[in-house]
Order: structure tokens, then sequence, then C-alpha cells
């Protein structure tokens, strides 16, 4: 059979061939799945990926150790990085994510300026003139999501009373995007408020990283991109030595199908399997059974955010009663409410993997915890739209599922 491998692109100017249409993922036609049960699962990357002492590793940083597909499409010659059209700013909610963003670019974070009054009050001030700029501001609203959801609004609005051309909203990790629908009666529906507030603020556009679910681009009456974190965990999966016939795909609830199932194409078409669970109020799922063969395989459970990870433990748990060999988790987004933590490093799961789209804090770390970045992902999606550019966006934009 075909091995399974990821080659880097030979040239700048073939990196535009790396969206490849039959796979659905951010690669080159070149570094296409394929299944190999004598080499597994494997890719070749600039260097290891590691993680030491429960600390993991952020593997694609400024530049260094990034897969062929993550890299910029824009060679250096087409990319102006002196263009002063073009800032991006950084709320307090993930630093970190910002800088290795504008560091990529080969930018500068904007100089703002944010405090909080005694009362609590958030006070923005820009420190560099906007006048006629395309401004990005990079905020999510992971906890303290009414915090950071109202720093968010604030930049905003700051940035348009500063005479931004436009400004976009970079939420990598877009919060309240759960209650997106009425279950029951008498209930709100506050994605729907949320997008009302950013789009009344003054934001011209929207980028987000995995909503929770896709009805939400339909909340914002301004453009929204959607980019899918995918890419990233594919890729690292592809570099662990895993035979492509005992993995197994596995949707921890009825609602991720979907997302799992464009998961499982995408890795050598692996089989699907489903967790059929019952849930009981908020945070609170109970296992009823699984739909599916997972016996002596590698299970890898998939899911867009991992809270209390009450939903993805008991699903774990599950797996290996059924027999599963090994489980991994993975997760754009870690937002790790108590007990999380405790669940996760229960020593149900092989490994965890997650995105840098929040911000993990020190405590949080575990041996079995390892940390990507989509850095390169969201940096190459703010240039296309900054240079008006679509190319074969929708490679990474889409779940590519039929």
């Amino acid at each position: 059979m075909e091995s399974l491998l990821l080659s880097p692109s030979s040239s700048s100017s073939a990196l535009v061939s790396r969206f490849s249409r039959s796979c659905g993922c951010f690669v080159s036609n070149e570094s296409r799945f394929r299944i190999s049960p004598r080499n597994g699962v494997r890719c070749d990357s600039v260097g290891p990926l590691r993680y030491d002492n429960g600390k993991p590793c952020i593997p694609f940083l400024n530049g260094q150790a990034v897969p062929s597909f993550m890299s910029s499409s824009h060679p250096e010659s087409t990319i102006n990085k002196s263009d002063t059209r073009l800032r991006i700013f950084s709320g307090t909610a993930n630093p970190a994510l910002s800088q290795e963003i504008a560091s990529n670019m080969g930018l500068e974070l904007g100089k703002i300026k944010t405090k909080r009054f005694a009362d609590g009050e958030i006070y923005v001030q820009l420190q560099e003139s906007v006048r006629g700029c395309d401004v990005y501001l990079v905020q999510p609203t992971c906890p303290p999501a009414n915090e950071n959801l109202m720093e968010l609004l604030i930049m905003i609005d700051a940035c348009r009373r500063a005479s931004a051309k436009n400004i976009t909203a970079v939420i990598p990790y877009f919060g309240y995007a759960r209650a997106d629908r009425k279950t029951q009666g008498r209930e709100s529906i506050a994605a729907k408020l949320v997008a009302n507030l950013i789009t009344e603020a003054g934001a011209n556009r929207v980028l987000a990283c995995d909503l929770h679910s896709g009805q939400s681009m339909g909340y914002f009456d301004i453009p929204v991109d959607h980019v899918y974190g995918q890419p990233v965990i594919l890729d690292y999966l592809a570099s662990k030595t895993i035979c492509s016939d005992d993995l197994v795909v596995v949707s921890p609830d009825v609602g991720g199908v979907a997302r799992a199932r464009a998961f499982a194409k995408k890795l050598s078409d692996a089989p699907l399997a489903i967790v059929d669970k019952r849930r009981h109020g908020h945070n609170v799922a109970e296992v009823m059974n699984l739909i599916g063969d997972v016996k002596g395989k590698v299970a890898v459970m998939v899911d867009d955010m991992i809270d209390t990870a009450g939903t993805i433990t008991k699903g774990a748990a599950l797996l290996h009663q059924e027999g599963a060999r090994e489980v991994y988790a993975c997760s754009t987004h870690a937002v790790f409410s108590p007990p999380a933590i405790e669940r996760l490093s229960s020593g149900l799961f092989q490994e965890v993997i997650i995105t840098n789209t929040i911000p993990v804090m020190e405590k949080n770390y575990f041996p079995q915890l390892t940390v990507l970045s989509v850095a390169n992902l969201l940096g190459e999606t703010i240039w296309r739209v900054h240079d008006d550019c679509s190319g074969s966006f929708e490679s990474f934009s889409s779940l590519g599922i039929d």
C-alpha cells in the first residue's frame, strides 16, 4: 500500500498548490495523506515536536520549525512589511498569540494602552495613529469571558473613533457560541446578542477560528472569515508513529459528527465512531453507548473545545471499556474550567492535543498535554483579507465534507 507522507513544498511560487481540493486540507498536492501499514502515519517536519516536564512546547514559533503547508504563500518580494496601512493590536486576553502572529507576518504589534479602574471599568487608548488604516484586533473572549468581551468592544470603539478605515475583530475563540439556539422556553440566544454587540461597536469584519456551530456566522451582519484549526492538528498527528490501519476517529457526541467525519476523511479516510451521550444539565454529560468498532485501535477523539472535560473523559472511559488500545484527545479551544485538568491527567489519554487560541496557564500544564500554534494560520488569513486575495482559501475555511 502507499505510504502516508507529507512533503515540504519545493518553492515559494508553488505554495499556492498546497490547498488540495481532494483532501480539503491546508497541504500541497505533493503532500496528501496516504496509507502505509508498515511506515504508519508520519510527516517530514523541519524539527521534532517535543514537550518536557509536562510543559508543552509550541512547535510553530516565529517561523521556526514550521511545516511546509503552514508557511506563508506570499513570496518575500510581494510582502510589503513596511506597509503602514496594516496594523495589528493585541488585547490582554492572549498577548503571546498576538505577538506570534505579528512576528510571523514580519510586523510589529501596535502600541495600545489598556488598564482597569478601581471599580473594574476598562480604559483603552491607542498609542499611535490608525487614520485610514486596516486594523486587526486580536482578542479571544476566553475566561474571564465578560471582561475580555467588553475589552474587545472598547478596542473596536477606540479604533472607530480614531478614523480607522477597516476594523477586523480577530477572535480566535468566540465565547457565548454555545448559546446559539433555543432548546427550551424563555432562553436567550447569547451568540446572536454578542454578534450584534460586535457589529454595533463598529467592527467591519470578523475573523474567527472553529466556531462551536456554523450558524453563528449568520448571526453577524458583517462578513465573517471562519478558519479551522484542523490542519495544524492533522499535521502533528501525521508526525506520530501510528499505523494508519489502527486509526479510528471518534466524535464525543452526535452534534460533532460532521466535524469528526471531516477529520477522519483527511486522516487517511479513517473509520468513524460516535459516542452517544445524554446530557442532564449544562457541563453535565452521561455516556450511554458507542456506535462503531474501536477494539484494538488507536482512537482519536475530536471536538471543538474542552471546557470541564466531562464529555470527553467519559467518552474515553467508554472507549477503553470497548477495547481501544490508546485514546488521543484533539481540540482547538482549551477552556479548561475546573475540574478539567484532574480529569484529563487521570491516565485515560495517551495525549491531549490542543491549540493556543486560548492561553494555558502554567499551573494547568500536565505531562500528556501538547500545545500547537495557530499563529501562521491566522497570519496567513490576515494577509489574504488585507490583500483582497482569496486564492484557494476555501480549503482551510471549510470542513470539506460531502
